[in-house]
């Protein structure tokens, strides 16, 4: 299968409310869209995680952070430019998303991909997809394709083609709490 037809049926899941396991730019993931709060729930249940502990949002240009976050600090763009590693930046304000997507004080976990298939996905349905790790909660996320356990594969209504025999070793992103003062906290390097 080629890299277009993957994003295209991959996009036609999404669309009608699946969910998928896809590379992301950092290690494979599951996903769906982020406005839609059945499909997140769907991910809630087959990973086995606490409802609680949100997950992360992944989106394709800077306008889309501005678009779904209330009145971000716009030094975390310039912040960003600088950063050699996928970085995850948790936003006061979360909006635009669905609820249970939303951590309880309000913030969004998101990451501005760079990944060439992500962001096509992400710019082809419009709207941010959810990347939480494709393990069940609590069990290490897979480094590569080959470990992702068969509840996972079958629990997705979608398994990406792309990057599948890919052994280049990935890590989970940097996770940055960013502060209205424009205070960055750095939780995860």
């Amino acid at each position: 299968m080629n890299f277009q037809s993957d994003i295209e049926n991959a996009i036609t899941v999404l669309r009608n409310g699946g969910i998928i396991l896809y590379p992301t730019d950092t290690i494979w993931g599951i996903g769906c869209d982020a406005t839609n709060p059945r499909a997140i729930k769907r991910i809630y249940a087959l990973k086995k995680r606490d409802e609680s502990k949100s997950m992360i949002v992944l989106v394709a240009d800077e306008k889309d952070i501005l678009k779904y976050t209330s009145n971000p600090d716009l030094r975390i763009f310039d912040f960003l430019k600088n950063t050699k590693k996928p970085t995850t930046v948790i936003y006061d304000g979360a909006i635009g998303l669905a609820n249970n997507l939303v951590h309880v004080d309000g913030s969004i976990a998101i990451r501005l991909v760079k990944d060439v298939f992500c962001k096509n996905i992400v710019k082809r349905l419009r709207k941010p997809i959810v990347s939480t790790s494709a393990n069940i909660s609590g069990e290490k996320p897979p480094q590569f394709f080959r470990e992702i356990s068969e509840e996972i594969k079958r629990g997705v209504d979608y398994v990406v083609k792309y990057r599948q025999d890919d052994e280049t070793k990935y890590e989970p992103s940097s996770v940055v709490k960013w502060k209205r003062d424009g205070t960055v906290i750095v939780l995860r390097e």
